[in-house]
């Protein structure tokens, strides 16, 4: 685990604006599935996707990562190349095989207006549901290089209004649940990992 938390690292001294987001996301992800009943196992290849979701972006120009403006489309394509990238890698490292599916698969859309494959609905495997869920709120509530930071109450209602379309229904449920029980929060903070 402490070669995960160093590849963490390394990505996020790329990119200021993700300081502490692979913890952020990894806690939030670990609520959600814990709520949903994973065992030790599922939690485990979880935990690991979560510390590897953006190790893609180690392919990624520093100049892409923090432009202060809109990204043109050869610049928005070499962000949307992460995901695939960050697989190539996570196979690469080869002792992580399981952890590949969330890693690939995290931009995703459940109504199939994703990348990089496209898959809908439950077609995406349900580790990379549950990152697309809470990585999006986590880089809704931080700020970026191209805007500040939302709100937790108007980053919850951007995911309510997505359910559906971009996000899994019920990952954003237990979420949104987890959150209004006070279980989680901006900062990482894991309060209780079910109720």
């Amino acid at each position: 685990m402490a070669m995960l938390i160093d590849l963490a690292r390394a990505i996020e001294a790329r990119d200021p604006y993700a300081s502490g987001h692979a913890a952020r996301v990894s806690t939030f992800a670990e609520v959600v599935a814990a709520r949903l009943g994973w065992d030790d196992d599922q939690l485990e290849v979880l935990r690991i996707g979560a510390a590897l979701h953006d190790i893609g972006k180690l392919a990624i120009s520093e100049h892409i990562l923090r432009k202060p403006g809109p990204l043109d489309e050869s610049e928005l394509a070499e962000v949307r190349a992460h995901p695939e990238e960050g697989a190539r890698m996570v196979g690469l490292i080869g002792t992580m095989p399981a952890a590949m599916p969330a890693v690939l698969h995290h931009h995703e859309r459940w109504d199939g207006r994703g990348y990089p494959a496209g898959h809908a609905g439950e077609r995406i495997p349900a580790e990379a549901r549950i990152l697309a869920v809470v990585d999006a709120f986590d880089a809704m509530t931080t700020d970026r290089p191209y805007r500040r930071a939302l709100s937790e109450k108007a980053a919850i209602a951007e995911l309510r209004r997505c359910a559906g379309t971009q996000f899994d229904p019920e990952v954003v449920d237990v979420f949104v649940e987890a959150w209004e029980q006070g279980c989680v929060g901006t900062h990482g903070a894991l309060r209780a990992a079910a109720s």
